[in-house]
């Protein structure tokens, strides 16, 4: 007979336990088949594990030290089958805003047959507190150059930087411009949204222009007003290529500070396929830039990685 796993875990209910009794409970046994587990351990060692009298029972030296090791190897095999349960799950990939324009999909399909995971996706209010939460793995967040101190509790890769578009009602003035400036952006009230926090009144603090903005709930209700003429939007550039209505033109901003395009997730614990995705996204921008011109900028950062 080989040792098995039941006599292992035995071996350690009784460890954590005073008696026999109290571990056959823990393991939900009876007491007599728990102890003739323990028989059978013993004589596969080929050594006396537990001594045993009618009022007590105590380990022996050898017992001792092969149920700290019986412990630590079910502790390993445990983890490994919850590593390996976590690995078989999906990644859960978010953004609150635009995904990665017209490079969303081919991106994620490239992800899928070269590497056979799957992508979980979702447009959470907050990405960075989806994080938090474990409501999802990573997250694809925008922020301003220069940006931010880094978050302690996440890890970021920066995989490209694309400039500002304005949003702007088709029957507008300065629509029939080839492109615009902040300055004349805060001619009239902007229309902000709370899950854009790349776009505040402060990016308009350079040009010493004080500018009205009018908050939206989400991305509907930013393109309404904007398309009915009650205000004019910033957004990223990935926008003009999610978000097509009629009445809506984009156009550049010639004054535009640079935004940071980065993937962000858990700096401890992470899905066990995220740095793997985390380099794929970043490799695919790279040849990305080598060999086409996007649609949305894309200048490409050296050593931006900060994990």
């Amino acid at each position: 007979m080989n040792v098995e796993l039941r006599h292992l875990r035995a071996l350690v209910a009784l460890g954590e336990s005073d008696t026999f009794t109290t571990a056959a409970a823990v393991l939900r046994t009876t007491q007599p088949t728990l102890s003739r587990t323990i028989t059978q351990l013993e004589e596969i060692a080929g050594v006396r594990l537990v001594e045993r009298t009618t009022r007590e029972m105590s380990f022996t030296p050898a017992g001792r030290r092969f149920c700290a090791t019986a412990r630590e190897v079910l502790s390993t095999l445990d983890n490994a089958l919850a590593e390996l349960c976590h690995a078989e799950a999906p990644l859960r990939l978010g953004w609150a805003w635009v995904g990665l324009g017209r490079h969303t999909v081919p991106l994620l399909q490239k992800w899928k047959r070269d590497h056979a995971g799957t992508i979980e996706l979702s447009r959470p209010h907050d990405p960075v507190e989806a994080i938090r939460r474990d409501d999802i793995d990573a997250a694809l967040v925008r922020t301003s150059i220069p940006s931010p101190e880094p978050l302690p509790d996440l890890a970021m890769m920066t995989l490209f930087t694309e400039k500002l578009v304005a949003a702007i009602a088709a029957d507008d003035s300065r629509a029939e411009k080839n492109a615009v400036t902040l300055a004349e952006l805060a001619e009239g009230p902007v229309a902000v949204c709370a899950t854009a926090p790349t776009v505040t009144s402060h990016l308009w603090d350079h040009t010493g222009r004080t500018v009205r903005t009018i908050t939206v709930a989400n991305t509907e209700e930013w393109l309404t007003r904007i398309s009915v003429g009650d205000a004019v939007g910033v957004t990223a550039e990935a926008t003009t290529y999610n978000h097509h209505v009629p009445d809506v033109v984009y156009r550049p901003i010639e004054d535009s500070p640079p935004v940071e395009v980065a993937l962000a997730w858990r700096a401890t614990n992470p899905h066990p396929h995220m740095h793997a995705f985390a380099q794929f996204a970043r490799d695919y921008f790279a040849r990305l830039l080598d060999i086409s011109t996007p649609p949305f900028v894309l200048h490409h950062r050296e050593n931006a990685e900060r994990v």
